[in-house]
């Protein structure tokens, strides 16, 4: 095999198995820190030995096999503890032979997988280190990649990964899927991690980029293992969903100068159909369940948007009563705001800004730029171009993503050439 090949299979290998391997060996030596040691180990051999022997039949197989024989012998070596030693020889024994094409059950690290997702999200750990912890151990991302995909200092990311590891082992948090009556609300825990990084990515809070496409990447990959390991479950479909539907049109969120393009002005012919197409299908599949939850509702919305073939279009109506059922289950002032924007697209921009002004008056969104982008956007749209200068200035104010921040300025000097 040529070493372009074995780099090749190596980096597939580590998309799709990293997060199997890792867990695995947490599974068996309860030592987080040595499991990730020895799983980069595995990885590092492997591209060594598959260039010379060729890739195995069962990548994910010979690498577990691997790092699970590297880290008994840190066990051995080091004497952690003999009950340890005892469990990873039981599970050697009863995994079968040392053998990178081992044709035993393997299914214990999918189980494993979805251990190490529910603990990495447990609710005693706060939400950033939740975050964090699943990029590291679960999507294989390194330290500094995670610091400067959150643009904090590699330290500060390092110091919250160890907390977050020393929070798990000494408060005792059990690594395994929680009972069937909590499963609903850790589950529910779980997504919004997933939600979250891939909205980091899609719509970056500050920074230069608007997008960031390895952050989208990661929480799809992520999405996707939860819908394989619950597929039972409406709303892991929904966000599965919610997610194609939104990175379908990523590529038309900003033009080759980086600028920001709006919804309504972006290329349709260059989203992405087969992204539409698999979201659309899971959400058909989400909604037979009859048990409709926000990812599947923010997935019709998204679909809505996916599927007009024009701006035009756009069945804004149908979006306004979708944001209405969205708020009975995330009664939030954000998504009365996007409401807002439906119904101001739906039935004027005075109904609109009657909603944006109920929403000043009650103060929850003081500070959020997109309050008085949202009303600068709807006054311009009114033809009251002076009005909207003011309330594109105040936004200005608190924007901290550059790109948005151009884009505002863009909007402002149009006002002020009316």
């Amino acid at each position: 095999m040529n070493v372009p090949d074995a780099e090749e299979a190596v980096a597939a290998a580590f998309r799709e198995e990293w997060g199997q391997v890792v867990a695995t060996l947490i599974r068996v030596t309860g030592d987080w820190d040595l499991a990730e040691e020895c799983a980069q180990d595995a990885f590092a051999q492997a591209l060594d030995r598959w260039r010379r022997d060729g890739v195995p039949r069962r990548p994910g197989a010979w690498l577990t096999t691997t790092a699970r024989n590297r880290a008994l012998d840190v066990l051995r070596r080091e004497a952690v503890g003999a009950a340890k030693l005892r469990e990873a020889a039981v599970l050697a024994r009863d995994e079968g032979p040392h053998d990178p094409e081992y044709e035993g059950d393997d299914s214990g690290v999918q189980d494993d997988r979805l251990r190490l997702i529910f603990t990495c999200c447990h609710p005693a750990l706060p939400i950033e280190a939740r975050v964090a912890l699943t990029l590291r151990t679960l999507a294989g991302l390194t330290t500094p990649e995670i610091a400067r995909a959150f643009l904090v200092p590699e330290a500060t990311m390092a110091q919250r990964l160890v907390r977050a590891k020393k929070k798990i082992r000494n408060a005792g948090i059990p690594y395994r899927v929680p009972p069937a009556h909590l499963l609903p609300e850790r589950t529910t825990g779980v997504l919004g991690v997933v939600y979250l990084l891939f909205n980091e990515g899609y719509a970056a809070t500050s920074g230069a980029d608007l997008v960031r496409t390895n952050l989208c990447a990661e929480a799809i990959r992520l999405a996707r293992v939860l819908a394989r390991l619950m597929p039972d479950e409406p709303e892991t479909l929904g966000l599965l969903a919610l997610l194609l539907l939104h990175d379908a049109r990523r590529h038309t969120r900003v033009d080759a100068g980086g600028e920001l393009v709006t919804l309504e002005e972006q290329d349709r012919a260059a989203w992405d159909r087969v992204e539409i197409d698999e979201g659309a299908t899971l959400l058909e599949t989400a909604l037979r369940r009859g048990s409709p939850g926000p990812y599947q509702i923010q997935a019709a919305i998204a679909a809505c948007h996916a599927t007009a073939a024009t701006a035009e279009d756009t069945d804004w109506a149908d979006i306004a009563g979708l944001y209405g059922e969205l708020a009975r289950f995330v009664p939030s002032a954000v998504v009365r705001l996007n409401r807002a924007v439906a119904v101001g697209m739906s039935a004027g921009p005075d109904a609109g800004l009657a909603m944006v002004a109920e929403l000043e008056r009650e103060g929850d969104l003081d500070g959020y730029h997109l309050l008085p982008a949202t009303r600068a956007d709807l006054l311009r749209r009114s033809g009251r171009t002076a009005e909207a200068a003011t309330a594109y200035e105040r936004a200005l104010e608190l924007v901290e993503n550059e790109a948005e921040r151009r884009f505002l300025e863009k909007r402002l000097a149009e006002c002020r050439t009316v």
